[in-house]
């Protein structure tokens, strides 16, 4: 592992490391920040994945989280959304390829060799960290943005037991009916009958999530019919999950709205975590 940087943040550490992986098949870059408390005991971990066109240092730079993270003893990791480099598959949409990971692990051509992000977020990193920092393991809580809400909902219901807690802004809740989710899943999965447990709504109908749950979205967000966010709020009450699912007023898809509630959303998890 190497050290790109690491800055004094908040009375803790803001560092950025990159990793050779074996799941991706490429060096693989992330954030990480520790707060004080790191430095004496191990600390649990809130995961932040970020969505479309992100890389590991959107949200370390614009979410405003570490101030929130300082002050309930957290820390917070900021994957990459995909692998990238010399030899990645890539295409000229936004939406596929380098930046639009999905979260998922591909099966076709010519994506399988590297985007095989899910096992890298759930299983590798997680490894990665705990060996060389203050993380407690068995602390874990994870969060997402966009694509990354989507990331966060699938991760936390498809592994039970993993996350104390789930929360996301503005996900994207049922993928399988959205051109951001079927367009990129035919090309990483193809035939429809490939696609898995990667669509949240498929999976608050069949699993739910046994443990805290937050979702925030705005009313004004300029991506609401991508979302499926009615869907997935109709599978929540059909299945009586509890949770919460806020429309907050006024508000759209951007990091403004994201930093305005990721104090709750940290606060959330803190109870969660060290309850």
């Amino acid at each position: 592992m190497k050290t790109i940087s690491e800055n004094r943040c908040f009375g803790g550490t803001q560092g950025v490391y990159s990793h050779p992986s074996d799941v991706c098949g490429v060096d693989m870059t992330f954030g990480l920040f520790l707060p004080e408390e790191a430095e004496h005991t191990p600390v649990p971990v809130l995961w932040y994945l970020s969505g479309l066109t992100c890389t590991h240092e959107n949200a370390m730079s614009k979410a405003g989280a570490q101030v929130w993270a300082a002050e309930h003893g957290i820390a917070l990791c900021f994957p990459d959304t995909s692998p990238r480099g010399k030899g990645v598959a890539d295409d000229d949409a936004y939406d596929l390829g380098q930046g639009a990971g999905f979260y998922v692990n591909a099966t076709q051509k010519p994506w399988a060799p590297h985007f095989q992000m899910w096992d890298y977020v759930a299983k590798e990193l997680p490894k990665v960290i705990t060996a060389n920092f203050a993380i407690d393991e068995d602390r874990q809580s994870i969060t997402g943005h966009s694509m990354g809400g989507h990331g966060a909902l699938t991760l936390g219901m498809g592994l039970p037991g993993q996350y104390r807690s789930v929360s996301a802004f503005a996900p994207i809740c049922n993928p399988t009916k959205s051109d951001w989710g079927r367009k990129q899943f035919a090309a990483y999965w193809g035939d429809e009958k490939n696609w898995g447990p990667h669509d949240a709504t498929l999976l608050m109908q069949d699993v739910g999530f046994d443990g805290p749950l937050l979702i925030d979205t705005g009313t004004d967000d300029q991506f609401w019919d991508l979302l499926g966010t009615q869907a997935f709020a109709d599978a929540m009450a059909a299945r009586r999950q509890p949770g919460q699912l806020r429309l907050q007023k006024g508000y759209d898809h951007s990091y403004f709205f994201v930093t305005t509630f990721i104090e709750d959303h940290i606060a959330f998890h803190a109870e969660a975590l060290y309850s």
